[in-house]
């Protein structure tokens, strides 16, 4: 995981550090690996150049968790199969994260505000006391790529929030230490750097992307 954590940084900002790393990240495998993006695209996945292109050079969409549920509730509507059923209160499954990237957005989207009964105590509670500011990047032929949120900072909410995810502050003294002695407004993610590369290279499954992988059976 690539994992940074940003002081005086809020949702807007971690939302915009995480499209820039990404951004940047592809513009520097087209720059110094060209060759290899040529040769994976003739070889294996003929679209996958022309995708890493179009992500490095364009903004990413931005959705709230809310209109992304209108919008896949309309396309269920209007005939599209999910797997998995769509209503407010859900986590995004991999299929309905694909769709938005690759149907709907044609391009990266970061998704924000999603329910506060299904993402982290640490995440800061918004004014409407039923989202918190999490947010997820998904990019096309992947899924989910990023995930990270404006951290509570207030003391007071983070314990009634441990409180309601049915944790023991007690246990948790340490970590709320770091806010009763001062904090400040600060974000922070986590993206998958396998799934960066799987992006990269257009593979279908990310156990040919890991140098030695594990799944069921198996332990090479």
């Amino acid at each position: 995981m690539i994992e940074p954590e940003i002081a005086f940084a809020d949702l807007n900002d971690d939302m915009q550090c995480a499209e820039d790393y990404v951004r940047h990240c592809l513009q520097h495998v087209l720059k110094s690996n060209r060759q290899d993006l040529e040769f994976l695209s003739k070889m294996y996945d003929k679209e996958s150049l022309s995708r890493i292109e179009n992500v490095a050079q364009n903004a990413f969409g931005r959705v709230s968790y809310s209109d992304a549920i209108d919008i896949l509730t309309k396309a269920v509507n209007d005939g599209v199969k999910f797997v998995y059923p769509v209503s407010w209160g859900i986590d995004l499954a991999t299929e309905h994260e694909r769709y938005l990237a690759e149907v709907v957005y044609k391009k990266p989207v970061i998704v924000y505000n999603y329910p506060k009964d299904i993402k982290a105590f640490y995440m800061r509670l918004n004014d409407d006391n039923k989202t918190v500011a999490a947010m997820d990047v998904l990019v096309p032929g992947v899924g989910e790529l990023i995930g990270g949120s404006q951290r509570e900072e207030r003391i007071d909410v983070m314990e009634r929030r441990m409180i309601e995810s049915g944790l023991d502050p007690a246990e948790y003294e340490w970590y709320m230490d770091l806010r009763r002695y001062g904090s400040v407004v600060h974000s922070g993610f986590g993206l998958g750097f396998e799934r960066l590369i799987l992006f990269c290279t257009g593979m279908d499954n990310i156990r040919d992307v890991i140098p030695y992988p594990r799944w069921p059976g198996n332990c090479t």
